[in-house]
Protein backbone atom coordinates (compact mmCIF):
# COMPACT_ATOMS: atom_id res chain seq x y z
CA UNK A 1 0.00 0.00 0.00
CA UNK A 2 1.49 3.35 -1.02
CA UNK A 3 1.98 6.14 1.56
CA UNK A 4 -0.65 8.83 1.16
CA UNK A 5 0.10 12.31 -0.09
CA UNK A 6 -2.30 15.04 1.00
CA UNK A 7 -0.84 18.04 -0.77
CA UNK A 8 -4.11 19.28 -2.27
CA UNK A 9 -6.57 21.37 -0.23
CA UNK A 10 -9.73 19.54 0.65
CA UNK A 11 -8.45 16.11 -0.35
CA UNK A 12 -9.98 13.28 1.68
CA UNK A 13 -8.54 9.81 1.83
CA UNK A 14 -9.17 6.57 3.72
CA UNK A 15 -6.17 4.82 5.14
CA UNK A 16 -5.33 1.73 7.20
CA UNK A 17 -3.05 3.48 9.64
CA UNK A 18 -1.02 0.70 11.24
CA UNK A 19 0.18 -0.63 7.89
CA UNK A 20 1.42 2.83 6.93
CA UNK A 21 3.23 3.30 10.25
CA UNK A 22 4.97 -0.06 9.89
CA UNK A 23 6.32 1.02 6.51
CA UNK A 24 7.29 4.46 7.81
CA UNK A 25 9.22 3.09 10.82
CA UNK A 26 11.05 0.44 8.79
CA UNK A 27 12.01 2.82 5.97
CA UNK A 28 13.25 5.36 8.52
CA UNK A 29 15.41 2.74 10.22
CA UNK A 30 16.76 1.46 6.89
CA UNK A 31 17.70 5.03 5.93
CA UNK A 32 19.72 5.46 9.11
CA UNK A 33 21.43 2.08 8.68
CA UNK A 34 22.15 2.05 4.95
CA UNK A 35 21.83 5.71 3.90
CA UNK A 36 21.24 6.21 0.18
CA UNK A 37 21.63 2.47 -0.43
CA UNK A 38 18.36 1.92 1.43
CA UNK A 39 16.42 3.12 -1.63
CA UNK A 40 17.73 0.27 -3.78
CA UNK A 41 16.85 -2.50 -1.31
CA UNK A 42 13.75 -1.22 0.48
CA UNK A 43 11.11 -2.65 -1.87
CA UNK A 44 12.57 -6.16 -1.74
CA UNK A 45 13.53 -5.87 1.93
CA UNK A 46 10.18 -4.83 3.43
CA UNK A 47 8.03 -7.88 2.60
CA UNK A 48 10.81 -10.23 3.75
CA UNK A 49 11.19 -8.33 7.01
CA UNK A 50 7.47 -8.43 7.75
CA UNK A 51 7.46 -12.18 7.11
CA UNK A 52 10.38 -12.53 9.52
CA UNK A 53 8.50 -10.65 12.24
CA UNK A 54 5.38 -12.74 11.72
CA UNK A 55 7.46 -15.90 11.92
CA UNK A 56 9.01 -14.94 15.26
CA UNK A 57 5.52 -14.42 16.72
CA UNK A 58 4.28 -17.81 15.52
CA UNK A 59 4.41 -21.32 16.91
CA UNK A 60 7.75 -22.96 15.98
CA UNK A 61 6.21 -25.50 13.61
CA UNK A 62 8.74 -26.05 10.85
CA UNK A 63 6.42 -27.29 8.11
CA UNK A 64 5.90 -25.98 4.57
CA UNK A 65 3.42 -23.12 4.44
CA UNK A 66 3.60 -22.20 8.13
CA UNK A 67 4.46 -18.67 9.24
CA UNK A 68 7.46 -20.06 11.09
CA UNK A 69 8.92 -21.72 7.96
CA UNK A 70 8.31 -18.55 5.96
CA UNK A 71 9.98 -16.49 8.67
CA UNK A 72 13.07 -18.71 8.61
CA UNK A 73 13.26 -18.38 4.83
CA UNK A 74 12.70 -14.62 5.06
CA UNK A 75 15.69 -14.28 7.40
CA UNK A 76 17.87 -16.16 4.91
CA UNK A 77 16.75 -13.74 2.19
CA UNK A 78 17.45 -10.73 4.43
CA UNK A 79 20.93 -12.05 5.26
CA UNK A 80 21.61 -12.52 1.55
CA UNK A 81 20.54 -8.93 0.74
CA UNK A 82 22.60 -7.44 3.56
CA UNK A 83 25.64 -9.54 2.63
CA UNK A 84 25.40 -8.28 -0.96
CA UNK A 85 25.22 -4.70 0.36
CA UNK A 86 28.30 -5.21 2.54
CA UNK A 87 30.25 -6.86 -0.29
CA UNK A 88 29.33 -4.03 -2.64
CA UNK A 89 30.50 -1.38 -0.22
CA UNK A 90 33.73 -3.22 0.49
CA UNK A 91 34.44 -3.43 -3.24
CA UNK A 92 33.68 0.25 -3.88
CA UNK A 93 35.81 1.46 -0.93
CA UNK A 94 33.60 4.55 -0.61
CA UNK A 95 33.27 6.28 2.78
CA UNK A 96 29.76 6.02 4.25
CA UNK A 97 28.58 8.00 7.29
CA UNK A 98 25.61 5.77 8.08
CA UNK A 99 25.34 3.08 10.74
CA UNK A 100 26.47 0.25 8.47
CA UNK A 101 29.50 2.24 7.41
CA UNK A 102 30.55 2.71 11.02
CA UNK A 103 30.04 -0.95 11.86
CA UNK A 104 32.26 -1.91 8.93
CA UNK A 105 35.12 0.47 9.81
CA UNK A 106 37.45 -1.58 12.00
CA UNK A 107 39.73 1.36 12.84
CA UNK A 108 36.90 3.07 14.75
CA UNK A 109 35.72 0.00 16.65
CA UNK A 110 37.36 -1.50 19.71
CA UNK A 111 36.25 -4.95 18.59
CA UNK A 112 36.38 -6.12 14.99
CA UNK A 113 33.00 -7.50 13.92
CA UNK A 114 32.59 -10.28 11.41
CA UNK A 115 30.07 -9.87 8.60
CA UNK A 116 27.73 -12.28 10.40
CA UNK A 117 27.91 -10.16 13.57
CA UNK A 118 27.28 -6.95 11.61
CA UNK A 119 24.22 -8.51 9.96
CA UNK A 120 22.93 -9.74 13.33
CA UNK A 121 23.31 -6.22 14.74
CA UNK A 122 21.38 -4.71 11.83
CA UNK A 123 18.51 -7.20 12.09
CA UNK A 124 18.36 -6.65 15.87
CA UNK A 125 18.23 -2.86 15.49
CA UNK A 126 15.52 -3.07 12.83
CA UNK A 127 13.44 -5.59 14.76
CA UNK A 128 13.60 -3.80 18.12
CA UNK A 129 12.77 -0.38 16.74
CA UNK A 130 10.19 -0.74 14.03
CA UNK A 131 7.22 -2.15 16.00
CA UNK A 132 7.63 0.14 19.01
CA UNK A 133 7.74 3.27 16.84
CA UNK A 134 4.94 2.21 14.48
CA UNK A 135 2.54 0.98 17.17
CA UNK A 136 3.15 3.96 19.48
CA UNK A 137 2.54 6.33 16.54
CA UNK A 138 -0.74 4.57 15.72
CA UNK A 139 -1.92 4.64 19.33
CA UNK A 140 -0.94 8.32 19.70
CA UNK A 141 -3.20 9.14 16.74
CA UNK A 142 -5.96 7.06 18.33
CA UNK A 143 -5.68 8.78 21.74
CA UNK A 144 -5.44 12.25 20.18
CA UNK A 145 -8.60 11.56 18.19
CA UNK A 146 -10.43 10.48 21.35
CA UNK A 147 -9.19 13.42 23.46
CA UNK A 148 -9.75 16.73 21.60
CA UNK A 149 -8.36 18.83 24.47
CA UNK A 150 -5.03 17.00 24.27
CA UNK A 151 -4.98 17.36 20.48
CA UNK A 152 -5.65 21.08 20.78
CA UNK A 153 -2.73 21.53 23.19
CA UNK A 154 -0.42 19.44 21.00
CA UNK A 155 -1.39 21.31 17.84
CA UNK A 156 -0.80 24.61 19.64
CA UNK A 157 2.77 23.56 20.46
CA UNK A 158 3.53 22.54 16.88
CA UNK A 159 1.86 25.52 15.23
CA UNK A 160 4.07 27.78 17.37
CA UNK A 161 7.14 25.97 16.04
CA UNK A 162 5.88 26.14 12.46
CA UNK A 163 5.18 29.89 12.68
CA UNK A 164 8.88 30.56 13.27
CA UNK A 165 9.86 28.83 10.04
CA UNK A 166 9.38 29.11 6.32
CA UNK A 167 7.01 26.50 4.88
CA UNK A 168 9.87 24.50 3.37
CA UNK A 169 12.08 24.52 6.48
CA UNK A 170 12.43 21.16 8.28
CA UNK A 171 12.39 20.88 12.05
CA UNK A 172 15.76 20.62 13.80
CA UNK A 173 17.17 19.39 17.09
CA UNK A 174 16.26 22.58 18.94
CA UNK A 175 12.66 22.18 17.80
CA UNK A 176 12.59 18.60 19.08
CA UNK A 177 13.95 19.74 22.44
CA UNK A 178 11.18 22.33 22.72
CA UNK A 179 8.39 19.74 22.23
CA UNK A 180 7.67 19.24 25.94
CA UNK A 181 4.00 18.43 25.56
CA UNK A 182 4.68 16.15 22.58
CA UNK A 183 7.12 14.18 24.70
CA UNK A 184 4.46 13.95 27.41
CA UNK A 185 1.94 12.61 24.88
CA UNK A 186 4.42 9.93 23.76
CA UNK A 187 5.14 8.85 27.35
CA UNK A 188 1.46 8.70 28.24
CA UNK A 189 0.70 6.73 25.07
CA UNK A 190 3.50 4.30 25.92
CA UNK A 191 2.19 3.95 29.47
CA UNK A 192 -1.38 3.10 28.46
CA UNK A 193 -0.51 1.09 25.34
CA UNK A 194 2.50 -0.78 26.64
CA UNK A 195 4.35 -2.23 23.65
CA UNK A 196 6.93 -4.25 25.60
CA UNK A 197 5.15 -6.07 28.42
CA UNK A 198 8.25 -7.35 30.19
CA UNK A 199 11.71 -8.85 29.91
CA UNK A 200 12.99 -12.41 29.85
CA UNK A 201 15.89 -13.29 32.13
CA UNK A 202 17.77 -16.41 33.28
CA UNK A 203 18.92 -16.92 36.87
CA UNK A 204 22.68 -17.40 37.18
CA UNK A 205 22.37 -18.68 40.74
CA UNK A 206 19.67 -19.81 43.16
CA UNK A 207 17.79 -16.85 44.57
CA UNK A 208 14.93 -16.13 46.96
CA UNK A 209 12.19 -13.65 46.13
CA UNK A 210 9.26 -13.01 48.50
CA UNK A 211 9.97 -16.33 50.23
CA UNK A 212 9.92 -18.23 46.94
CA UNK A 213 13.11 -20.03 45.95
CA UNK A 214 14.01 -19.77 42.26
CA UNK A 215 16.55 -22.41 41.20
CA UNK A 216 19.65 -21.60 39.18
CA UNK A 217 19.11 -21.82 35.42
CA UNK A 218 15.39 -21.04 35.47
CA UNK A 219 14.03 -18.60 32.92
CA UNK A 220 11.98 -15.78 34.42
CA UNK A 221 9.63 -13.40 32.64
CA UNK A 222 9.58 -10.10 34.54
CA UNK A 223 6.12 -8.71 33.76
CA UNK A 224 6.27 -4.91 33.98
CA UNK A 225 3.06 -3.92 32.20
CA UNK A 226 0.80 -3.67 35.25
CA UNK A 227 3.15 -1.18 36.93
CA UNK A 228 1.86 1.37 34.43
CA UNK A 229 -1.68 0.97 35.81
CA UNK A 230 -0.83 1.23 39.50
CA UNK A 231 -3.07 3.99 40.99
CA UNK A 232 -0.49 4.63 43.71
CA UNK A 233 2.10 5.55 41.08
CA UNK A 234 -0.26 7.10 38.50
CA UNK A 235 -3.43 8.67 39.93
CA UNK A 236 -6.49 7.85 37.81
CA UNK A 237 -4.30 5.40 35.87
CA UNK A 238 -6.77 4.53 33.08
CA UNK A 239 -7.21 8.14 31.96
CA UNK A 240 -5.14 9.60 29.13
CA UNK A 241 -3.47 12.52 30.89
CA UNK A 242 -0.19 13.69 29.27
CA UNK A 243 0.01 16.64 31.67
CA UNK A 244 1.22 14.27 34.37
CA UNK A 245 4.52 13.93 32.47
CA UNK A 246 5.27 17.66 32.48
CA UNK A 247 6.79 16.97 35.88
CA UNK A 248 10.21 15.86 34.57
CA UNK A 249 10.96 13.96 37.77
CA UNK A 250 8.41 11.36 36.70
CA UNK A 251 10.78 10.22 33.93
CA UNK A 252 13.54 9.42 36.41
CA UNK A 253 11.53 7.28 38.83
CA UNK A 254 12.95 3.79 39.45
CA UNK A 255 9.56 2.20 38.72
CA UNK A 256 9.45 3.54 35.14
CA UNK A 257 10.14 0.62 32.79
CA UNK A 258 8.53 1.93 29.60
CA UNK A 259 11.99 2.16 28.02
CA UNK A 260 13.72 -0.41 30.21
CA UNK A 261 15.80 0.57 33.20
CA UNK A 262 19.30 0.90 34.59
CA UNK A 263 22.00 -0.51 32.32
CA UNK A 264 19.20 -2.06 30.23
CA UNK A 265 17.78 1.33 29.20
CA UNK A 266 16.77 1.22 25.54
CA UNK A 267 19.63 2.77 23.50
CA UNK A 268 17.13 3.88 20.87
CA UNK A 269 14.82 5.68 23.30
CA UNK A 270 15.54 9.25 22.19
CA UNK A 271 15.71 8.27 18.53
CA UNK A 272 12.26 6.66 18.75
CA UNK A 273 10.84 9.73 20.51
CA UNK A 274 12.37 11.96 17.82
CA UNK A 275 10.82 9.87 15.02
CA UNK A 276 7.35 9.92 16.57
CA UNK A 277 7.64 13.64 17.39
CA UNK A 278 8.59 14.43 13.79
CA UNK A 279 5.64 12.48 12.45
CA UNK A 280 3.21 14.16 14.87
CA UNK A 281 4.58 17.58 13.97
CA UNK A 282 3.68 17.26 10.29
CA UNK A 283 0.52 15.26 10.87
CA UNK A 284 -1.20 17.64 13.30
CA UNK A 285 -0.14 20.85 11.50
CA UNK A 286 -1.19 19.70 8.03
CA UNK A 287 -4.10 17.31 8.49
CA UNK A 288 -7.30 16.54 10.33
CA UNK A 289 -8.66 13.04 10.70
CA UNK A 290 -11.56 11.01 11.97
CA UNK A 291 -12.04 7.31 12.59
CA UNK A 292 -14.31 5.27 10.38
CA UNK A 293 -15.53 1.71 10.67
CA UNK A 294 -15.38 1.23 14.44
CA UNK A 295 -12.11 -0.69 14.40
CA UNK A 296 -11.19 -2.79 17.42
CA UNK A 297 -7.86 -2.53 19.25
CA UNK A 298 -6.10 -5.11 21.38
CA UNK A 299 -3.75 -4.28 24.25
CA UNK A 300 -3.07 -7.84 25.43
CA UNK A 301 -1.01 -9.92 24.92
CA UNK A 302 0.38 -7.29 22.55
CA UNK A 303 -0.89 -3.95 21.30
CA UNK A 304 -2.30 -4.21 17.78
CA UNK A 305 -5.18 -3.35 15.51
CA UNK A 306 -6.07 -6.75 14.00
CA UNK A 307 -7.85 -5.17 11.03
CA UNK A 308 -5.91 -1.90 11.01
CA UNK A 309 -7.00 1.48 12.33
CA UNK A 310 -9.13 3.02 9.56
CA UNK A 311 -9.24 6.82 9.40
CA UNK A 312 -10.46 9.50 7.00
CA UNK A 313 -7.81 12.21 6.55
CA UNK A 314 -8.36 15.70 5.15
CA UNK A 315 -5.95 18.56 4.62
CA UNK A 316 -5.87 21.10 7.46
Amino acid sequence: MKPFNLSFPGLIIMYILHHYFMQMALLSALKQIAGTDSCSISQAFMPEFFRLVLGTLSLPIDLPGTNYRQGVQARKNIVRMLRQLIDGRRASKLYHQDMLGRLMRTEENKFKLTDEEIIDQIITILYSGYETVSTTSMMAVKYLHDHPRVLQELRKEHVAIREKKRPEDPIDLNDLKSMRFTRAVIFETSRLATIVNGVLRKTTKEMELNRFVIPKGWRIYVYTREINYDPYLYPDPLSFNPWRWLDKSLESQNYLFIFGGGTRQCPGKELGIAEISTFLHYFVTRYRWEEVGGDSLMKFPRVEAPNGLHIRVSSH
